[in-house]
């Protein structure tokens, strides 16, 4: 599979503050790829340096199999978190307008705003000016625009937020069909859910460095199955179980953490002892709780 970007031991510092540290990852095309981590991680300033805003310290980026070249960004579509749309302009117009700064003639550009515009649902819209829009209308727009020249690496930072559920759907059904066409996707984002579910391979960087990386099911996979769902009827007795860490209990449910080698058919019997039990599930770790689990463990590192 074709690399599409690659950074390797790539480094950036503002002042004496490293912002990203001896960082490698590469993103193929038809992939799907996360970039995770909590606030102030590294993440913006690592696609910054992906597509040539600013320039690493130290270390190598590729793009497209060559060192960074501006003449590469037509291939490229970025949305950033800070969005920056012209209020006062019709949706129409700055769509043209910014196809245009990536090279594409004026005619092709409102045929393809047309088209977009129509597959996003918001070609009602098209003759509005972007402030008599709401925020997710808006969101889409941005969206569009990042796409308009056709790029073979998308980069989205941040790229639902603002959208109800509905609107997020349509948008995560976008970015696969993309993929399956061989684009390569990166979006950070601080949707756990929605990285577990779309993405092939991730890269959760923590201060300016990666301390998880790989496929998503081989990730998953150096974790140990110790997380229970019940739904029950009765008493709720068995929660005090000494095999449990830690659990959250709702009404008839609950969501446990067993510690590390508990037996999940003792709690069963336990539970099943006294209460009805309607459902008992012994699930993989979500990717909320290995983020929470390896940034938690480096609060202090």
């Amino acid at each position: 599979m074709e690399v599409l970007v690659q950074l390797e031991q790539v480094s950036k510092f503002y002042e004496e503050k490293a912002a990203v540290r001896d960082l490698s990852l590469k993103i193929e095309a038809g992939s799907m790829f996360g970039l995770l981590g909590p606030n102030g991680a590294g993440k913006t300033s690592t696609i910054r340096m992906m597509i040539g805003i600013t320039m690493p310290d130290s270390g190598t980026v590729t793009l497209f199999g060559k060192p960074y070249s501006s003449g590469a960004l037509r291939r490229v579509g970025y949305l950033p978190e800070e969005r920056g749309l012209y209020k006062r302009m019709k949706v129409i117009d700055q769509l043209v307008f910014l196809a245009e700064l990536r090279g594409l003639g004026a005619a092709e550009a409102a045929r393809r705003a047309k088209q977009w515009c129509e597959r996003l649902q918001i070609a009602d819209s098209i003759h509005k000016k972007t402030e008599e829009l709401s925020k997710g209308m808006q969101q889409k727009i941005q969206f569009i625009s990042t796409l308009l020249h056709d790029p073979e690496l998308i980069i989205m930072d941040e790229p639902f937020s603002g959208l109800d559920p509905v609107n997020a759907v349509l948008l995560q059904d976008t970015l696969l069909e993309l993929k399956r066409q061989g684009n390569a996707v990166l979006f950070s984002t601080h949707r756990m859910d929605q990285v577990e579910k779309l993405c092939d391979t991730i890269c959760l960087i923590d201060k300016g460095h990666a301390v998880l990386s790989g496929g998503m099911r081989e990730v998953k996979s150096r974790y140990e199955r110790n997380r229970v769902i019940v739904q029950y009827e009765g008493p709720d007795g068995f929660l005090s179980h000494p095999s449990i860490a830690e659990y959250k209990s709702f009404a008839g449910r609950a969501e446990i953490r067993l510690k590390p080698h508990a037996d999940a058919q003792e709690l069963l019997r336990t539970a099943a002892a006294t209460s009805t039990i309607t459902k008992f599930e012994l699930a993989e770790p979500s990717l909320e709780d290995i983020f929470i689990e390896t940034v938690g463990g480096r609060a202090d590192a």
